[in-house]
């Protein structure tokens, strides 16, 4: 994985023993291939990290994500509830606002829920001008975001592991 954050790809943390944890992926129908190429490189990376409970869940658009995350929430009872959410989205500027407002949308509610639930909602979305960028978001010249984003799960999980121990 090629990327400009190198201390990403170091995993340091006190939590590696994830085998009873689970990490929900909340994806998006819109943009498929790119967001299966998400999908793919984030599992990939939780499994080889020991995780085996990832469920993933599909709503329609990015917007849709942070209803999403909070529904899969409040319908979990306090002993199913993940340790990680993982936002998967893939937003492609067109020739009208919707872009700026589908994208500052998302962010919003993604950021509000980090605050809000005591797990971390970690961003995986793309916001892209185009598909070639978004490609080379999945494995070409700016690294793999669906792996970054896993790893960027274990971190979050691991402080407030360490956090819950205080």
């Amino acid at each position: 994985m090629s990327t400009g954050n190198s201390k990403l790809l170091q995993i340091d943390t006190g939590i590696l023993n994830l085998q009873d944890a689970c990490v929900v992926i909340v994806k998006t129908e819109w943009n498929a291939d790119i967001i299966d190429a998400l999908e793919d490189g984030c599992k990939k990376i939780l499994i080889e990290a020991g995780l085996k409970k990832i469920k993933t869940i599909s709503v329609p658009g990015a917007f849709e994500i942070p209803f999403g995350i909070k529904s899969y929430w409040d319908l979990t009872n306090a002993n199913d509830r993940p340790q990680a959410f993982i936002a998967l989205g893939c937003v492609i500027r067109g020739d009208t606002p919707h872009f700026e407002y589908i994208s500052k949308a998302v962010t919003d509610g993604i950021m509000q829920l980090n605050l809000l639930l005591s797990v971390p909602s970690i961003f995986g979305v793309l916001t892209v001008d185009n598909k070639q960028q978004a490609e080379e978001r999945i494995g070409g010249k700016h690294g793999h975001k669906g792996e970054e984003a896993a790893l960027t799960a274990i971190k979050m999980m691991a402080i407030n592991a360490a956090r819950n121990e205080i």
